[in-house]
């Protein structure tokens, strides 16, 4: 795992994305190299020019990967073949673009139109070959971490599950040290079980370690060995706890393992006056950029709710935001006019009866939120941050989710963390699950989680993986 501004990107992502740039760059140069070649005046393509063009494609290339969901973390569980598919989708979007930026400002004439042709070839047959060498290093444990798990309970259990589940394949379990809790069952024991009596340190040793889980939650009365974690600390092994480790496995912060003194104590759930100055800039300038963009289609979306059913163009609800104080929340309304005749809050459902056939048009492509994007310029709105919940919903999750009012530590969002990691809310249990991530991104917000949100955001509403 690679912390980059405070969000963890794990070295599998990493790694498709710096082959990816590579792999586009020297697309370029081989395409200059072969077009000079059939030309027969290697001198009229020059170094610079090749560059220029390469250092575009480098760029844009996995730019646009980025947005159809390439590089997607952990929301989806995306094969190698759906992977390399969505990778040559974003070629194929940001090929025109990259011909305009990238090549016509550096070549001439119908030179430019044979270049991009060579380069489009190189750069297919690299994206087939390079990913595949990845999908090969991957599976052959190139890039996994190798890692000792501290106890032998239902929390350690839990963390081998999900080390072993598919989503994390990138870690490999070395096996458990006992901390003082009752030993798994036998037909559990699918990793090696350490005695007490081994020295850690000659485990990371003879096992490669290079990465150790402490998952016991009384850590107290002995149970867990610091003297010999300490000395593995010193070596430069990493020593985690549950809550660290499920931040930087799945993006979320699990209050199931969470102590108040990590709120107090650790990094982050600290908003600085810089970062409110630079975020309120961000949201005033992105919001009315989209505004700008997506005026025609808010038209074309006012009209056709008109024309389908009576009732208000804009629905606007109280919900809960900034230091739990309440505002109205507009959207496009896409449900009846008398969804809730009796006035009681009723959680939106998947499938719901009460949606309109535009409102279920507008709700997947999320076109029903563009209204946000006044709230967003207001100040009452980020354009990333915990989606707003009504209050009679903030009343009945704060007494049932620990830590939940941290999320009002920031504004809410137009999209959020939450909203492209987990696929629907409907239920307090989704909720919970939505809660972690608002935990997460609270924790960690900066501009550049910001961005990576709202490019999720775009994936998310072209496959339809997200939840509303």
């Amino acid at each position: 795992m690679f912390r980059v501004f405070q969000h963890h990107i794990s070295l599998v992502t990493l790694a498709e994305l710096i082959a990816d740039s590579l792999t586009s760059f020297l697309a370029i140069l081989l395409g200059t190299l072969t077009l000079a070649h059939f030309s027969g005046d290697a001198g009229s393509f020059g170094m610079s020019t090749a560059l220029r063009a390469g250092l575009g494609f480098a760029f844009l290339i996995p730019l646009h990967c980025g947005l159809v969901g390439v590089y997607r973390e952990g929301a989806i569980r995306k094969t190698a073949r759906a992977k390399l598919g969505r990778a040559v989708l974003g070629c194929l979007i940001a090929a025109p673009i990259a011909y305009q930026l990238a090549i016509k400002t550096s070549v001439d004439g119908a030179q430019a139109h044979h270049l991009m042709g060579f380069a489009i070839v190189y750069l297919m047959v690299g994206l087939v070959l390079v990913r595949g060498l990845l999908l090969t290093a991957w599976n052959g444990s190139l890039v996994q971490q190798r890692v000792l798990i501290i106890g032998t309970g239902n929390e350690a259990h839990a963390v081998a599950a999900d080390l072993k589940s598919r989503r994390l394949r990138s870690h490999s379990v070395v096996g458990f040290y006992p901390a003082g809790e009752s030993v798994l069952p036998a037909e559990d024991k699918r990793f090696n079980i350490f005695p007490r009596a081994a020295s850690i340190d000659d485990i990371v040793s003879r096992h490669d370690v290079n990465q150790i889980i402490v998952a016991v939650k009384e850590q107290r009365g002995g149970n867990v060995p610091m003297d010999q974690l300490l000395q593995a600390r010193i070596q430069g092994i990493p020593v985690m706890d549950l809550a660290a480790f499920y931040e930087q496995t799945t993006g979320e912060v699990p209050v199931d393992s969470l102590k108040a003194s990590f709120l107090v104590y650790g990094r982050g759930f600290a908003q600085d006056r810089a970062r409110i100055i630079v975020k309120r800039m961000f949201d005033i300038v992105t919001s009315g950029t989209l505004l700008l963009l997506a005026s025609p289609v808010m038209l074309i979306t006012a009209i056709a709710i008109k024309l389908e059913s009576h009732g208000p163009l804009i629905y606007s609800q109280e919900r809960v935001g900034l230091g739990g104080k309440g505002f109205r929340c507009l959207k496009f309304r896409s449900m009846c006019n008398d969804a809730e005749k009796d006035g009681v809050a009723v959680w939106a459902k998947k499938n719901d009866a009460r949606v309109t056939r535009v409102g279920k048009i507008i709700r997947k492509t999320r076109i029903d939120e563009l209204p946000q994007l006044f709230s967003v310029l207001k100040g009452e709105m980020s354009m990333v941050g915990p989606r707003p919940e009504r209050p009679t919903f903030v009343a009945q999750l704060r007494e049932q989710l620990p830590f939940y009012d941290v999320r009002h530590s920031v504004k809410p969002g137009v999209t959020g963390w939450a909203q492209v990691r987990y696929a629907y809310g409907a239920s307090v249990e989704d909720a919970l699950h939505k809660h972690q991530y608002d935990l997460y991104y609270v924790k960690n917000n900066s501009l550049f989680l910001d961005l990576l949100v709202l490019f999720e955001t775009v994936s998310v509403v072209l496959f339809r993986e997200g939840a509303q």
